[in-house]
């Protein structure tokens, strides 16, 4: 009605409005957009934020990979433990690959066949070929899972990690010893047997503190077992196996495996010193000793020279 008179008066009509649409909300809109200074401190929070998660997330991988990594070995030593329980006591031979050599068998020399405990089907190029090799060594009927040979915080490509320590019946001598028919066994100082062949030679110390698998750190350096001297107080070429978080994984004799946090910075670094023709470094500090001598200890039973007191 009101319009029809605006019509006819000559008045300018006004448009009808709707009580029910709301006012557009650009004005409202335009006053609350973020200003620079809020986006900066929102990127700065999440900056933060980042900054504390990642090396709670890195350190909660680390444990992760460390806890495999220390099943692993506990897997290998129980199946190294029970292949010496079906072979009368005797030791697996700690080296990789097959050996053949000659001993001295009621005075006549016979010609034996050692297979390691780990076979040559782990310098497979492919997983592939691995899992088709059927050659995976000694204890692998104790085992069955080839994920078991390596740690987890090693590239996939290298499909084994472990080493035995040489005194585990590997192929590396014992240093100052010899013998013509390549065993290097049955060494003994006072009731300590240096080389080990068999279970019944773990007594002094016990089975709960001779070494049996290391994690090598350095895939490329485990060629059979892991070296460390006797008779010096100094790493081989390879030195300390660096690995979780500056330390080390290992197992014993008795089944259980433990993580080792190297004291010595020096133990980290990777510079040698060369000595009579080969890589050989001398720790340089007292923590770098005792890092150095906590290994000879468990791989030997014991020291094979005098420092600060005796072995």
């Amino acid at each position: 009605m009101a319009d029809h008179i605006a019509q006819f008066s000559g008045l300018p009509i006004r448009p009808r409005i709707n009580m029910h649409q709301p006012e557009t909300p650009t004005k409202y809109l335009r006053g609350r957009a973020f200003t620079l200074i809020e986006l900066l401190v929102v990127i700065a929070v999440i900056a933060l934020l980042l900054a504390l998660l990642i090396p709670v997330l890195a350190s909660a991988r680390e444990q992760g990979q460390r806890a495999v990594c220390l099943s692993n070995l506990k897997q290998l030593t129980l199946a190294w433990f029970a292949y010496a329980t079906e072979h009368d006591g005797m030791l697996v031979y700690g080296d990789t690959g097959t050996l053949i050599r000659k001993t001295k068998i009621n005075g006549a020399i016979k010609t034996i066949t050692l297979e390691g405990w780990s076979g040559s089907a782990f310098s497979a190029r492919t997983r592939a070929e691995l899992i088709e090799d059927p050659n995976k060594g000694a204890l692998w009927p104790w085992i069955r899972d080839v994920d078991i040979y390596r740690c987890p915080r090693i590239q996939p490509d290298y499909f084994r990690t472990y080493a035995t320590v040489p005194s585990a019946n590997g192929g590396t001598k014992v240093p100052g010893t010899f013998s013509n028919y390549g065993f290097y066994l049955g060494i003994r100082v006072g009731s300590t047997v240096l080389k080990l062949s068999r279970l019944s030679d773990i007594v002094n110390p016990g089975a709960g503190q001779r070494a049996v698998f290391i994690d090598g750190g350095n895939p490329t350096a485990i060629n059979g077992s892991y070296y460390v001297e006797y008779l010096q107080p100094r790493w081989r070429a390879s030195g300390a196996p660096i690995h979780h978080n500056d330390g080390m994984t290992i197992s014993m004799a008795d089944g259980h495996a433990e993580y080792w946090k190297w004291k010595g910075r020096e133990t980290v670094v990777d510079a040698v010193r060369r000595y009579g023709g080969s890589f050989l470094y001398e720790p340089q500090t007292e923590d770098g000793l005792y890092d150095l001598q906590r290994l000879q200890k468990a791989t030997w039973g014991r020291i094979g020279y005098t420092m600060n007191g005796g072995p």
